[in-house]
């Protein structure tokens, strides 16, 4: 995720304020220079970098912390507000009718987004539209309606057209019944002037309500000069940033932001549909800090529950509750998990999983833990009905059957076993309880979002450990 580093080195440098109850110049010092080391070698301008740390350390030394409230918690507050005013409110994208038109150069990942945001739209019960106007890129036009076709969203281009001005009003009058249009533009290797009138000549044509601006994460200071010469030619309201889930630095993205006095309005990490989410400053700066996100999580979870009952029309999760847990059960439950996203995202939302924690943790752990769930799902097919029913009446022959007929060793299906017996006593635990005590049970975890503890409950919830 964009500025990992800094978030890494932050948690580090609070960490030695544990059990101060005052904090010296000396401390305030240290943290000030690990921001502005983190956020320079994160491609962050330095005017900005230096009003950012300049507010940290004369808040940090001057505010007396509430009562009861250690050294190290009130930094870790100025932190998080100064990072949140830093980044800014996310751009406003009302769920109503709108035209959106998507600008940035060659590589940006626009054609992606496109369809990212359609899908994105049609979740919340609007019926979106891509119009496909690149007449450059060889490939635009196969690589847009593909990417529509996953999204099931309405697509329009016209491959055998060069204006791109005429495909932008065809496609327009086309789509004309969908709710939202997002207007998907060409690109250049560099901001030639062709590229600035095109897009001026569509943007005349389409009228749209908002122009948000695709930026590469990798982009690094060369942000700057992209974001002011659109801004200059057809105004930018928001920011989305992509490619989040490589080695990028990010900070050009807030350079942008900066640079056209506009907002974030999107991340993007990822090739798939779903790799895509709303910007959330405090949510986002809560994660980097190791300090969750309950929000998105609970819109993932949410999300890939509805899903999971879709492709699975006779599964109510609340079933788990109430009769026998099964591994047809626990098979579900894993794919609504593959539905979250990527593993190592989740954890980072879960109060007391992410930030620190995920530190420790080698690079590939959560490969190493999608790796096993992936087997778990290949064990699991190559069982019966009934043993799917009743595991525990499997014996040592039928993991031997199961193992050579899945290709997994033994030592694995013995595992699935395992892993299904934990969680099946862990749902038991939550068999009967009432509303009331679920409710001030959700409220404890999510009490102990900044310090550690706040993931206790979800231990056997899920196929994480190996």
């Amino acid at each position: 995720m964009v500025l990992d580093d800094l978030g890494s080195s932050l948690r580090d440098s609070l960490g030695k304020l544990s059990g101060q109850t005052r904090v010296t110049e000396e401390d305030i010092e240290e943290i000030v220079k690990e921001i502005q080391r983190s956020l320079l070698q994160a491609d962050v301008e330095v005017s900005l970098v230096m009003d950012l740390s300049d507010s940290i350390k004369e808040r940090a030394l001057e505010e007396e912390p509430p009562g009861g409230t250690s050294a190290r918690d009130h930094v870790l507050s100025i932190v998080y507000e100064e990072m949140v005013d830093l980044v800014g409110e996310s751009t406003d994208i009302p769920l109503e009718n709108q035209t959106i038109l998507l600008a940035g150069l060659q590589g940006s990942g626009k054609t992606t987004t496109s369809a990212k945001m359609a899908w994105w739209f049609s979740k919340k019960g609007l019926r979106p539209a891509i119009v496909q106007t690149d007449t450059f890129r060889p490939g635009a036009y196969d690589q847009a309606k593909e990417m529509a076709g996953r999204a099931e969203v309405d697509f329009y281009g016209d491959p055998d057209e060069e204006d791109p001005v005429k495909i932008a009003r065809d496609g327009l009058e086309a789509t004309s019944d969908a709710d939202v249009h997002i207007v998907d533009t060409a690109g250049r290797h560099a901001l030639e002037d062709d590229l600035i009138d095109e897009i001026e000549d569509i943007e005349r044509e389409v009228n749209p309500d908002r122009n948000l601006l695709v930026l590469d994460a990798a982009i690094g200071q060369g942000a700057k000069d992209q974001a002011r010469q659109f801004d200059d030619s057809i105004g930018i309201e928001g920011v989305i940033v992509t490619k989040l889930d490589g080695t990028a630095k990010g900070g050009g993205a807030l350079t942008a932001v900066n640079e056209t006095d506009s907002s974030i309005a999107f991340l993007g990490s990822g090739e798939t549909i779903q790799d895509i989410e709303r910007f959330e400053p405090s949510g986002f700066i809560s994660r980097l800090l190791g300090m969750g996100d309950l929000k998105q999580l609970t819109e993932r979870v949410e999300r890939a529950m509805q899903e999971t009952q879709d492709e699975e029309e006779d599964w109510d999760p609340e079933d788990m509750l109430k009769g026998e847990f099964t591994l047809k059960d626990m098979r579900r439950q894993m794919q609504a998990m593959n539905n979250m996203g990527p593993l190592d995202q989740v954890m980072d939302m879960i109060p007391g999983m992410g930030g620190g924690l995920m530190d420790e943790l080698p690079d590939d752990a959560m490969d190493v833990t999608q790796d096993r769930m992936r087997s778990f799902e290949v064990i699991m097919d190559s069982m019966t009905e009934a043993e799917l029913e009743n595991p525990r009446a499997i014996g040592a022959n039928q993991v031997e059957r199961i193992a050579r007929g899945s290709g997994k060793s033994e030592e694995r299906v013995q595992e699935l076993l395992e892993q299904h017996k934990m969680m099946s006593q862990t749902l038991k635990q939550f068999q009967g309880m009432g509303q009331g005590n679920m409710e001030r049970m959700m409220k404890k975890m999510q009490g102990g979002g900044g310090g550690g503890g706040g993931g206790g409950g979800m231990g056997g919830l899920g196929p994480f450990g190996d």
